[in-house]
């Protein structure tokens, strides 16, 4: 294969949804057709090629995102599609996050019956702010209950997006039988015999002749909004020609002004084809998407790197994962330049050298091995041993920083220890590797009991970690009871003055610091700012930045890390020959630590968005449960033969749930659950 990439032909893609959408399904129909797989592997038999974990393959559900490479040809043109498959469970929603991060564009996929359910949005937002084009998938139109239109609607309604129908379903539920191309008006058949393979293009039936006609006239008179020229023809009454459709769909699903709307079943192997041809001709290149900025070492200046092999190398750390034959591996997304086995490179962030002992293509857990990788490129190295999730690689002298992944922060913690003391060392070795794979997922000590505390997004993020510990690293642990993850908090303004005037190794230092905290209304991220015209050299600020990010760690009331506060350094105190970085380290600590005293400190609580679907017979019974723990419903949507609310309610409240709901409904009642915001603990 050859090694250098030719970038226009090359999508770098996720696969996102909502979980049970079909989304892996649909990622193994695509290896399938694209030949990467011989056979298809199945979710519901644990054979699925991406989902190679056992616990995946157990649950039914993806876990970690897995990248693997396919190639897809139109006409003369063979095309390399990257994809990473990511999980739709919201307790792995940095899974998602971080590989966003390095995409260039997306397929969301949705269910033909549910619509836009709650993950969805998420997904979507996420997608959003990184200004990724995607287009959609709505799938399982062979369900009872499918309806395309709704879907379609709820994309535009729920989602704020403006969707472009590009096929509509031939037939409905059972008789589902594949989909009308509204560019071509043309209808697609897929060969059961072959698996779906074989795809025939036939003439619209009759019967629906008039129907696909005023999808097209919607489709074009929606593409107008967004293309001057194309309503110059239509107004003219000029012949459209499909080139000129499929290049304005392009250039206005680049621009993210649309979304491109396809559907299919990907259980019944109907509509992967149209839907890849759709990932070549709508979604970015490499070279469609802006020149990667990040900044100087100082944070600065801003610098650009262009897609392109002989540019200065700039890649980005989006993955780790201990592996039991190559130790650690990092997964890089290469923006600019090159990389090569035996290659020495420099992370600025850790300020520490690398090197790059080998380089892998990677599908799901199988690795191919090649010399180099240049920029377009999601590879896999070996020989790193200081970078972390989000830090930066370029080369020594050609210094760029990327902008940082965001981590979530945990909203559940369990006390875990093991069996025997003889396993305390091997407990400890096997969670700092989880916690390096995992950025959600933290490992901290209670101070009163001295007992283990793992943290992470939810009951199934931690369930799935422990069962990890056994399975990987051969541990048996007892575990606690699921206990929530606080924050703290102030609720006044506060101005507060240290000086540290001591000694450090004989030497006397002198370090002052001035602060001001105040809280934050909305933003439940910390600020930290300096006030204008502050004369303070860098080394100083760092180290107070340094101070102050310590004390943010652990709370004055029951040592939780502090939220929603701004800190402002006023005033700098210091002597020419008693000046110590370290001093104003701890100056800024101790000087916030007054301010967190004396500022009305206060407990927050998570708080869930929970999306219940039941039955309507059920719901007054399952609000009535709700509000005993004083949850809210936001909003009540009916649709068809079930009710769905919206409510949010604190996490605290909601442990073992699921049984709850089960009695409740007779079973038949079920709920999503993720992380919407902090708030103060109610007083008892």
């Amino acid at each position: 294969m050859e090694r250098t990439p030719k970038l226009l032909s090359v999508r770098n893609i996720g696969i996102i949804a909502h979980i049970d959408a079909g989304k892996t399904t649909t990622t193994e129909r695509i290896l399938y057709y694209t030949g990467k797989s011989h056979k298809i592997g199945e979710v519901h038999d644990g054979a699925a090629t991406m989902d190679w974990m056992a616990q995946e393959q157990e649950r039914g559900i993806t876990i970690t995102a897995a990248s693997t490479s396919c190639f897809w040809k139109m006409g003369d043109q063979v095309n390399q599609i990257n994809i990473i498959d990511t999980p739709g469970h919201v307790d792995f929603t940095v899974e998602v996050e971080r590989s966003l991060r390095v995409l260039d564009g997306a397929i969301v996929v949705f269910c033909g019956v549910a619509g836009v359910e709650p993950q969805s949005e998420t997904v979507w937002r996420q997608a959003s702010s990184h200004s990724i084009p995607r287009i959609s998938f709505i799938n399982k139109m062979d369900r009872t209950g499918a309806d395309y239109e709704n879907a379609v609607t709820k994309i535009k309604e729920v989602l704020g997006a403006q969707p472009l129908c590009i096929n509509i379903p031939l037939g409905q539920e059972e008789g589902f039988e594949g989909v009308i191309d509204l560019i071509r008006m043309k209808a697609a058949y897929f060969s059961e015999e072959s698996l779906g393979a074989n795809v025939v293009w036939k003439e619209i039936p009759a019967a629906d002749q008039e129907r696909a006609q005023t999808a097209r006239e919607k489709t074009i008179e929606t593409l107008t909004l967004f293309d001057d020229e194309l309503l110059e023809a239509v107004l003219e009454e000029d012949d459209l020609s499909e080139e000129q459709l499929l290049q304005s769909i392009r250039v206005a699903c680049l621009r993210d002004d649309i979304t491109p709307v396809f559907c299919g079943s990907a259980f019944k192997n109907k509509g992967i084809q149209p839907l890849l041809d759709g990932v070549v001709n709508f979604l970015p290149s490499p070279l469609d998407r802006p020149p990667i900025q990040g900044t100087d070492l100082k944070g600065k200046k801003t610098l650009e790197r262009k897609p392109d092999a002989d540019e200065p190398l700039a890649a980005l750390v989006f993955k780790l994962q201990a592996d039991s034959f190559a130790g650690r591996i990092s997964y890089l997304r290469i923006y600019s330049g090159s990389l090569e086995v035996g290659q020495q490179v420099y992370n600025p962030v850790k300020e520490k050298k690398e090197r790059v002992s080998k380089i892998f293509l990677m599908h799901a857990n199988k690795r191919e091995e090649v010399d180099s990788a240049s920029a377009g490129e999601i590879v896999v190295v070996v020989g790193f041993n200081f970078s972390t999730t989000g830090d930066s690689i370029c080369q020594k002298g050609h210094e760029i920083v990327l902008e940082r992944i965001d981590s979530p922060m945990p909203v559940i913690s369990i006390a875990i220890e093991p069996k025997t003391k003889a396993d305390q060392d091997r407990l400890d070795d096997s969670l700092q590797k989880l916690e390096i794979e995992d950025p959600s997922f933290s490992v901290g000590r209670d101070k009163e009991t001295g007992q283990i505390l793992i943290s992470g997004m939810g009951e199934l993020h931690l369930e799935v970690l422990v069962d990890r510990l056994k399975r990987e690293f051969g541990l048996n642990v007892n575990t606690g009871k699921p206990q929530v993850a606080y924050r703290e908090t102030i609720k006044k303004e506060v101005v507060a003055r240290e000086v540290f005037d001591k000694q450090i190794s004989g030497k006397a230092v002198y370090a002052g610091c001035v602060l001001k905290a105040e809280p934050l209304s909305q933003d439940e991220k910390n600020i930290i700012e300096v006030v204008p015209d502050l004369k303070i050299n860098d080394g100083v600020l760092m180290a107070i930045r340094a101070g102050i990010e310590e004390g943010l760690v652990s709370g004055v009331i029951s040592g939780y890390p502090v939220l929603k506060v701004k800190v402002t350094v006023k005033e700098v105190e210091f002597k020419e020959e008693e000046v110590d970085p370290t001093a104003f380290r701890i100056a800024a600590a101790l000087a916030l630590r007054k301010c967190l005293l004396s500022g009305n400190p206060v407990l927050l609580e998570p708080v869930m968005n929970v999306e219940i679907t039941t039955p309507p017979e059920f719901t007054g019974d399952i609000i009535g449960d709700l509000n005993s723990r004083k949850g809210r419903v936001r909003s009540i949507e009916d649709k068809k033969e079930i009710q769905i609310l919206s409510v949010g309610v604190a996490l605290s409240t909601m442990f073992g749930y699921l049984t709850i709901l089960r009695s409740l409904s007779q079973g038949r009642a079920s709920f999503s659950m993720m992380f919407d915001h902090y708030e103060d603990v109610p007083p008892t």
